[in-house]
């Protein structure tokens, strides 16, 4: 539990509540997430139940794994970050393997990290120059609609409504969303959690297919971390998102499970302002390279190699 920061002292929190009820020998399986409900505790800014996000329009068609021709040199954007001498970048602090603090030596790491720091070094000759801007899901779009980061690789799933709101760079990840449950918890799919709560981060893609599901309650956290937290309170029954952030927290707190089937298919995007396509175009030169050469690869084993053998990198799609 010591690898995450902010949060994390939370989840600890409740590990060593739910350790004094008799844990060590798993959850208690007749206890219902409305049980506890009315007294324990919540992290700050939970929606229960969640409004989520406009949903996609029924006659909109693109494919939002395309993105924008690789390019070298570079427009205004590119040139002010060289000018700053710096890429400032939204990622997250609290998801386990792909963006998280560092206990050994708290600085930030991960898959996540990994793939800005590629950036920082094609854009500004070292992976050291970045500053890192740890953001909730909610907060992406507003980010870079405000200039406050240049980019986000932060678990941001590609989808046509999204791209009316930002640039997208080729695909770097393909996630799947899927249920993380307590062990013995008889819950198997969506099916089986109709008329109880399902948790996922504010402003996600997640929430809003959470919401598609007739008679499944949504709820929102500002962290999926926080959605760890009501699940080991009983407040929840289940927490959807894609695969790789839930098997972080399976490897939190290994009374809980990932299961059933995907729900939806994730594919993850580095996200910047509509009208930097220059610095979408470098971005996805670094995603050529880092293909080709065997990084993304390594990164892969680097961090994510509790989901298995690294698969290939997702293939590129081009829009022009």
């Amino acid at each position: 539990m010591t690898w995450l920061s902010g949060r994390a002292a939370a989840v600890t929190a409740v590990l060593a509540l739910v350790g004094a009820g008799g844990c060590a020998a798993g959850r208690p399986a007749a206890v219902e997430p409305s049980a506890a409900a009315a007294q324990a505790p919540r992290p700050a800014g939970v929606q229960d139940p969640a409004s989520p996000p406009p949903s996609e329009e029924p006659a909109e068609r693109c494919d939002p794994r395309a993105s924008l021709r690789p390019a070298a040199g570079g427009g205004s954007t590119v040139a002010k970050i060289r000018a700053r001498g710096r890429l400032v970048a939204g990622v997250s602090q609290n998801a386990y393997q792909m963006g998280f603090r560092d206990p050994t030596t708290g600085e930030l790491a991960g898959f996540e990290i990994d793939l800005v720091r590629e950036i920082a070094l094609d854009l500004l000759g070292s992976r050291d120059k970045v500053r890192f801007v740890a953001l909730g899901a909610a907060d992406r779009v507003p980010s870079l609609a405000d200039g406050s980061v240049d980019l986000v690789a932060r678990t941001m799933t590609m989808t046509c409504r999204d791209w009316r709101q930002v640039a997208f760079s080729t695909e770097y990840f393909s996630a799947a969303q899927r249920l993380l449950v307590p062990r013995g918890a008889g819950i198997a799919t969506m099916d089986d959690l109709v008329g109880r709560k399902v948790c996922a981060a504010a402003g996600s893609t997640s929430i809003r297919n959470i919401a598609g599901y007739p008679g499944v309650v949504p709820v929102a956290t500002t962290e999926v971390i926080d959605c760890l937290v009501l699940l080991q309170q009983y407040q929840i029954a289940a927490v959807s998102t894609s695969d790789v952030l839930l098997a972080g927290l399976a490897a939190q707190d290994p009374t809980t499970v990932v299961v059933g089937p995907s729900l939806a298919v994730q594919p993850y995007g580095v996200a910047t302002a509509p009208a930097a396509t220059d610095l979408v175009r470098a971005v996805n030169r670094v995603l050529e390279r880092i293909r080709q050469d065997g990084t993304w690869q390594a990164m892969h084993r680097r961090w994510l190699s509790g989901l298995g053998p690294a698969p290939p990198p997702p293939a590129p799609r081009y829009r022009d």
